[in-house]
């Protein structure tokens, strides 16, 4: 978790994966308070992954984003409740069309505070029978985030009529803005 100088400019940090990472990631940028976003790799055994030995299963990276985030704005547990409402967090190593472990569901916790909240999140979202299926995301610290390759930062923007983000993108963007309509930044 990162702090800033002074306590109103202070931001803190979230690391999730929840599928391919061009769909949280373009998810994210739309949320009021959040001040960037990052795609990358987390959770594998590996130093320094590229984006074809993720693909390929060799390093057991996820994708993942990290958010930075004003907690004044948004708070920790609402980018939680974003992040199960715009993915399938009931499906194991998979996200729609994307199989493999690199999808997987996963909260790569900052800090002790942030696994604890996560893990009650999880309790209170069970408890309330969203889904069918019991939850399969992976809980753990976050040890390491390695940047993913340029191209990959802010794709949908950059690419909004290629068509996986046509087909898988724009679907989970349009769930965000019926869903989550409050915590939406102004031009979204």
């Amino acid at each position: 978790m990162s702090e800033g100088g002074s306590e109103k400019g202070r931001t803190e940090t979230a690391t999730l994966g929840g599928g391919c990472f061009w769909c949280m990631d373009a998810v994210f940028r739309r949320v009021r308070g959040v001040e960037s976003v990052t795609c990358g790799y987390a959770g594998g055994q590996s130093e320094d992954p590229d984006y074809e030995a993720v693909c390929r299963g060799d390093t057991g990276h996820a994708e993942v984003v990290r958010v930075e985030f004003d907690p004044d704005v948004v708070s920790y547990r609402e980018l939680l409740e974003i992040f199960f409402g715009v993915h399938d967090p009931t499906t194991p190593n998979r996200q729609g069309p994307d199989v493999g472990s690199q999808y997987r569901s996963i909260v790569l916790a900052e800090s002790p505070e942030q696994e604890r909240t996560a893990r009650e999140t999880m309790a209170e979202l069970e408890e309330e029978g969203i889904w069918d299926a019991p939850l399969v995301t992976e809980v753990e610290p976050l040890e390491t985030f390695y940047p993913a390759e340029d191209y990959h930062q802010d794709y949908f923007r950059k690419n909004p009529e290629q068509g996986y983000c046509r087909a898988v993108v724009a679907p989970k963007v349009q769930k965000l803005r019926r869903t989550f309509r409050d915590h939406l930044k102004d031009a979204s």
